[in-house]
């Protein structure tokens, strides 16, 4: 035991009282000795009762200690973190999650095993509330035809060497050997951090035994809002880092842009308005097989809220990357 490494937690949060507490829970109940243990919860101003919550299990358990970030936004939170950590592992987690007991215990075991630079695992997906359209959002960020080919959501059977994974867990030398996470994306900087690895010959490890819970919006609104500014930062990251693109990203762009287009020339020529009928018919039956196939494995009372959630989602995912590339061209002709 004496042999193990400290291992320094970051947890980037903001106005997360209604999970904060559950995540740092899964992290005091981990089977990993809190002597060699660190969790830096770095809240972003949060306007809700999140600081609070984190100041009293500051208070209780002397290995969470609290930092300010002033800025609100991801990257300065994780940079200050980095700054902030003395342990020879950082591992970058979510308040919106829970990590079961044997998260950094493996973590710590996949980073020596495989010489990895970065180890992650899978999310399991969890309903945000007990409605049925909140359990429709869990089971729709879990499928295929929702979330693409994104391994971390939809499971590998075995360590898979990747180009990403959501949570990564690093050596500290890491950041010594190229830098820190850019401050000018707000999203995607995790990303942008693992391409530079990845051109530094570094090594990401997904390792499905690894599993953290996280917990999906509970309305479509909010699941709107998040996928809206997920697709439009995809885009306009570009304006910063050369970021690659798997068609997974691009799919809900293609789909919304080809249905603007169409629909917009049909107002010209009467003939595109079959390729719009097109286009949305194809969309909808292949979004009715996959959601009729869902409702079978839970309930069939879920069909429609299963509809309506892969349209929320495709829409929102897409319209947010039309105006990313939108803003990325005005910004160019200022």
């Amino acid at each position: 035991m004496s042999d193990l490494p400290l291992v320094s937690i970051i947890i980037p949060c903001r106005n997360e009282e209604k999970f904060i507490a559950n995540c740092l829970d899964s992290l005091i109940a981990n089977d990993y000795p809190t002597d060699k243990l660190e969790i830096l919860v770095v809240n972003g101003m949060s306007e809700d009762g999140t600081r609070g919550i984190i100041e009293e299990y500051a208070q209780q358990y002397p290995s969470i200690k609290l930092l300010d970030n002033s800025k609100k936004i991801v990257p300065v939170a994780m940079n200050l973190g980095v700054k902030n950590a003395k342990g020879n592992i950082i591992i970058r987690m979510d308040a919106h999650n829970e990590y079961s007991k044997d998260y950094i215990s493996k973590i710590v075991y996949w980073l020596k095993e495989s010489g990895a630079d970065n180890v992650g695992g899978i999310w399991v997906t969890l309903p945000g509330g007990d409605t049925l359209i909140a359990k429709a959002i869990a089971f729709v960020l879990s499928s295929p035809f929702g979330v693409g080919n994104s391994m971390f959501r939809i499971g590998v059977k075995e360590p898979t060497y990747v180009d990403t994974v959501p949570f990564g867990a690093y050596r500290k030398e890491v950041f010594d050997k190229i830098g820190l996470f850019d401050e000018e994306l707000v999203r995607n900087q995790d990303i942008e951090f693992n391409l530079r690895l990845k051109k530094a010959e570094g090594e990401i490890l997904l390792v499905p035994d690894i599993i953290s819970y996280y917990h999906a919006r509970s309305n479509l609104i909010d699941l709107f809002k998040q996928n809206f500014w997920n697709g439009f930062w995809v885009i306009y990251s570009t304006k910063f880092a050369e970021l690659p693109f798997s068609t997974r990203h691009l799919v809900p762009f293609a789909f919304v842009f080809s249905l603007l287009c169409s629909f917009s020339l049909s107002l010209f020529y009467k003939l595109f308005i079959y390729l719009f009928t097109f286009i949305i018919s194809i969309y909808m039956l292949t979004n009715m097989f996959f959601s009729f196939r869902l409702s079978i494995k839970t309930s069939l009372k879920s069909f429609p809220f299963l509809m309506l959630t892969f349209l929320t989602l495709h829409f929102s995912y897409g319209i947010g990357s039309l105006w990313g590339i939108v803003k990325l061209i005005t910004s160019k002709l200022e």
